[in-house]
């Protein structure tokens, strides 16, 4: 008789869309170890399809706007910071993208916006990122900084993309027709790709400025304004990447 750990071991190496024929191999096997195998199996089905089953509605604007050839989601991130760039992202997914677990990368842990990130730039047909520096944040405002970063990672793409969906936002000084949707990043497979793309490049750059200027804690609080900046910045005065608009009161 094959043994339990045998089992478990085909079971974990099986793809999701494969469990159904393994189910029914061992559906009938009355050990409890194989029977919880089982169950656990078919959980991992349920759960799959239930992803399936939100990611077609988030692909709802995508096929509402399927006559365009190139739909190109679009959102930013870092709009809140004391320091550090404002950033946007850009893609055009395919039309028969069939990644799963897009989403808001806010709702995403760390782990799944890195793992995403890398699918992304391996299945899109286009990508693009732009930033914006906290001296031109300051000198602007940082909505108008943020649209400038937004028109660059729309400039950056290739192919040009026939329609932009936008989280919340109608960027100006673009002749693309646009859409906007209200919290975009959670009802479209596009712009939560958008989102994806921005939040794990932003993240990444906060990371590298933590080992320039470790006294303010960039690689936890992303420029944030936790306890801990705050602090830093009473003590050690700004550095170069704050944002003075945006610390003047501190």
């Amino acid at each position: 008789m094959e043994k339990i750990g045998e089992i478990k071991r085909k079971f974990a190496a099986c793809g999701v869309e494969e469990l159904p024929g393994l189910i029914s191999c061992y559906e009938t096997d009355e050990r409890a170890g194989v029977q919880a195998v089982v169950a656990a199996a078919t959980k991992r089905i349920a759960a799959w399809e239930k992803e399936v089953a939100r990611t077609e509605e988030m692909k709802r604007y995508e096929r509402e706007y399927a006559a365009y050839s190139y739909i190109c989601g679009i959102d930013e991130v870092g709009r809140g910071p004391l320091a550090g760039p404002v950033v946007a992202g850009a893609v055009i997914l395919p039309k028969d993208c069939s990644l799963l677990y897009l989403n808001d990368s806010k709702k995403l842990s760390e782990k799944k916006r890195e793992e995403l990130y890398d699918k992304i730039l391996e299945t899109a047909v286009a990508v693009g990122i732009g930033y914006n520096t906290p001296a031109r944040i300051d000198e602007i405002n940082i909505l108008q900084a943020t649209y400038e970063a937004m028109r660059e990672a729309v400039g950056r793409l290739f192919p040009k993309p026939d329609l932009l969906l936008n989280d919340a936002v109608t960027i100006p000084k673009i002749s693309i027709r646009q859409v906007p949707i209200i919290k975009g990043d959670a009802k479209s497979i596009s712009i939560a790709a958008a989102s994806i793309v921005a939040k794990v490049t932003r993240d990444r750059l906060m990371v590298k400025y933590d080992e320039i200027y470790p006294e303010y804690g960039f690689a936890a609080n992303k420029g944030y304004g936790s306890v801990l900046h705050i602090e830093a910045i009473r003590k050690y005065g700004a550095t170069p990447i704050h944002r003075k608009s945006f610390i003047k009161n501190l």
